[in-house]
């Protein structure tokens, strides 16, 4: 049941992890309303531009068309472009709105006939309608349905990101929107989630592993909080404002930095790919680096930066998938879940970076597959940290064992066996519960391996060892002490019942029959026991069983005899004997 479980287990985890592109699909075909057909023009904008005469020059067909569905990457640099919009149906009579997806962290400017209308960006919060997702501008209502719809897209120092267009009703547009924010938040939320709980792992079992997890999943997160609006709209990050460039470029730096340091201990690089222990290491320091030359302000170190920061990143994401790679066909399990759910995202972020090229104009929904991918690589890798924290408290478990069990007997050694009889004592220190503690010896011990050899002694050991281990209950503690010497502690037992138990291990060790010498002299063992009383301690509980012990090798072995405090009164005189069993 235990093994069908597991496998149970990770097939719901499975499941879990692929929940997030499942929803991707639903929100997508969802979100596609009936939107108002579109044909579009464009143009670079010139000093000089006015809203007329670009209306004038789109008329008379002077501006580069595109298809407003697909995404069309303009220009942003020196003075900006214009973009006009053209409906080619009326639509229904509602309240329509203008959606620009993805969400550009540049400005954009609406013109209306009578001109200038409003600027918005998705880091606004002047303005109480906001799109999530998306930049979204309210139509004016009196504006005639096949009314040209003219744009500016402001300056912005920023990449340029390719952008379409949607002109819906009011309904449809808050159906796209709802989804979108659910969607966009369940991700979020299984993200920050995963990373929280990697982090309360990391503090409670004192691996690093799960730290450099949280911080990348972390930094994953600020990533696409800031290329999405998520951090504006709905979180209201206000404080961001200004500055969402230099965050979301560190963040993606910082991210390739914790995902080198988290694959180095997570796919155990030192072990299985000792080699590229360095690359990847100093991958995960030089990203940093680069962060702080571009925070220095000094306009030849932010070049710089910025000069170094692509290609780094590209060097960086190869060689961590060549490393991955590389251990998990060298043995190390980890680095398969970590290929599983890191190799889809950079196959996205690869796609992603081609559209800002211009290439695949029709996969607008590559940017919401890097949220679903995201949440589905937390989950994956979480799975991968629990199997790796499984594997490691079985090797631990496993290694405990090898430390406490002789290596002979497999009985607990004399320290496991201390400190198991120490917890015994403490557990029943405040209660009236009886202790009692057997002092054992085999007879002839040093005879049987003079005359038959140490592998008839070992022989002989792991049988008295077996038989006590048969004869005891699970409770009670039982241990090689050294040598030929082994202790048992026995709770709730009386001294009457401890000693019926004592003389049943000495028939039992006499019934083995394992000759010395010749066939009437056998091992035996001798016993003695103490009964814990107030102010004991193991030490001096086991200094009363091992003279009671010796005062059975000095009178006739194969006995047993309880040390009773109140022999003490009689100083050198011989303890009284409570109970002797004569050889069987």
């Amino acid at each position: 049941m235990g093994l069908l479980g597991h496998k149970l287990s990770r097939r719901r985890g499975w499941l879990w992890a692929a929940l997030p592109l499942i929803w991707l699909l639903w929100s997508t075909l969802a979100a596609a309303g009936a939107n108002v057909p579109l044909s579009g023009a464009w143009r670079e904008a010139a000093r000089g531009d006015t809203p007329a005469s670009i209306m004038a020059a789109f008329r008379q067909g002077a501006l580069k068309t595109f298809n407003p569905s697909l995404l069309q990457r303009f220009p942003r640099n020196a003075m900006g472009s214009w973009v006009v919009l053209q409906p080619e149906a009326a639509g229904s009579d509602e309240e329509r709105v203008l959606s620009i997806y993805p969400a550009p962290l540049g400005s954009v400017t609406l013109y209306g006939e009578q001109g200038f209308v409003h600027t918005y960006a998705i880091a606004d919060f002047n303005d109480a309608f906001h799109g999530h997702g998306r930049l979204a501008f309210r139509l004016a209502p009196g504006q005639a349905p096949l009314a040209p719809i003219l744009l500016k897209l402001e300056p912005d120092n920023g990449v340029a990101a390719p952008e379409r267009f949607a002109v819906q009703s009011m309904d449809e547009f808050l159906l796209a929107d709802s989804t979108w924010l659910s969607f966009a938040t369940a991700c979020f939320a299984v993200m920050v989630t995963m990373a929280l709980m990697a982090l309360c792992f990391a503090i409670m079992l004192r691996d690093v592993t799960f730290a450099w997890y949280t911080g990348y999943m972390l930094c994953y997160v600020v990533v696409q909080g800031v290329q999405t609006g998520f951090l504006f709209h709905p979180l209201g990050l206000d404080w961001l404002v200004g500055s969402e460039v230099l965050v979301g470029a560190s963040a993606v730096a910082l991210s390739v930095s914790f995902a080198s340091l988290f694959i180095s201990r997570f796919c155990d690089v030192q072990r299985y790919a000792p080699a590229l222990q360095v690359p990847v290491i100093a991958l995960g320091f030089a990203m940093p680096l680069i962060v702080v030359l571009r925070c220095t302000g000094i306009d030849a170190l932010v070049m710089m930066a910025q000069t170094l920061v692509n290609p780094v990143l590209i060097l960086g994401a190869l060689l961590l998938l060549v490393t991955a790679l590389l251990t998990g066909v060298r043995g190390s399990r980890p680095a398969w879940f970590f290929l599983a759910g890191w190799t889809p995202l950079l196959v996205l972020t690869a796609m992603t970076s081609a559209q800002a090229t211009g290439a695949l104009p029709s996969l607008d929904w590559l940017n919401d597959a890097s949220i679903g991918m995201g949440a589905f690589e937390a989950i994956v890798l979480s799975l991968g940290l629990a199997d790796r924290a499984l594997t490691m408290r079985r090797d631990r478990a496993s290694v405990q064992v090898l430390a406490d069990r002789d290596a002979l007997t497999n009985i607990l050694n004399r320290r496991a066996w201390t400190e198991a009889a120490n917890r015994m004592l403490a557990e029943t220190a405040n209660t009236e519960r009886p202790v009692a503690l057997l002092f054992l010896d085999l007879d002839h011990f040093k005879m049987l391996n003079d005359l038959q050899g140490h592998a008839a002694g070992d022989r002989a050991l792991v049988a008295v060892a077996q038989m006590m281990s048969d004869e005891l209950r699970p409770t009670d503690v039982l241990g090689r002490y050294g040598g030929e010497e082994f202790v048992a502690m026995l709770h709730d037992v009386n001294q009457e019942q401890a000693l019926q138990v004592a003389t049943r291990l000495c028939r039992r060790v006499h019934r083995l029959e394992i000759p010395i010498v010749r066939d009437d002299l056998r091992l035996s063992v001798s016993i003695g026991l103490a009964m814990r009383s107030l102010g004991d301690t193991l030490d001096t509980m086991v200094e009363r069983a091992d003279q009671a012990m010796y005062y059975v090798k000095l009178h006739g072995r194969n006995q047993v005899h309880a040390y009773e405090r109140r022999t003490e009164m009689y100083g050198a005189q011989r303890p009284k004997t409570n109970f002797t069993q004569d050889s069987p």
